[in-house]
C-alpha cells in the first residue's frame, strides 16, 4: 500500500488513476473519476446522473461543491512533497448555469500558490461536448506535516 510518508502527493494520485489505490466511495456514488493529473493541475470527469438530483429534479449545488473541491483539493495534493497533508479551509463556488442531468462535464483544479503553511486553487467545470462553463470555485487550504 502507499503511504503518504514516502511518497508524494502527486505519486498518490497517480495512483488512483492506475487503480492501484481505490477511488473514494464518494467519488463514486457522485459519478465523478480523476483522469489525469500533473503537478499543479488535475482533471476529473463527471456525468450528473439522478443520484445528484434536488428535489426540484435538478443537478444539486452539492454536486457541483463536491467535484470542484476535490478538483481544487486535488491540484494542493498534486504539489506536496512525501510526509505533507493538506485540508480545506474554505472553498466557494459559482454557478453559471445550470447543467443538464446527463451532460459529459470536465473539471480542471489548478494550483494558484503553495506556500508553507497554506495553498491556493481554483476550478472550472465546463461540458466536454459543448464548452459551456457550467461552474467556477476557488479554496484555501492549510498545509501540515504528517504526525
Amino acid at each position: 500500500m502507499l503511504d503518504p510518508r514516502n511518497h508524494s502527493g502527486l505519486e498518490l494520485l497517480q495512483a488512483l488513476i492506475d487503480g492501484a489505490l481505490p477511488p473514494p466511495p464518494m467519488a463514486e456514488t457522485l459519478d465523478f473519476r480523476l483522469v489525469s493529473v500533473a503537478e499543479g493541475e488535475v482533471t476529473f470527469h463527471a456525468i450528473p446522473t439522478p443520484q445528484a438530483f434536488n428535489p426540484m429534479g435538478a443537478v444539486h449545488g452539492g454536486w457541483y461543491g463536491a467535484l470542484l473541491d476535490s478538483a481544487m483539493g486535488c491540484a494542493v495534493q498534486s504539489t506536496l512533497p512525501p510526509g505533507r497533508l493538506y485540508t480545506t479551509l474554505e472553498y466557494k463556488v459559482n454557478l453559471t448555469r445550470a447543467i443538464p442531468p446527463g451532460t459529459k462535464a470536465e473539471a480542471v483544479g489548478t494550483i494558484q500558490h503553495t506556500g508553507r503553511q497554506t495553498a491556493v486553487a481554483r476550478a472550472e467545470l465546463r461540458g466536454l461536448e459543448d464548452g459551456k462553463l457550467y461552474a467556477t470555485g476557488s479554496t484555501t487550504c492549510i498545509l501540515f506535516d504528517l504526525p
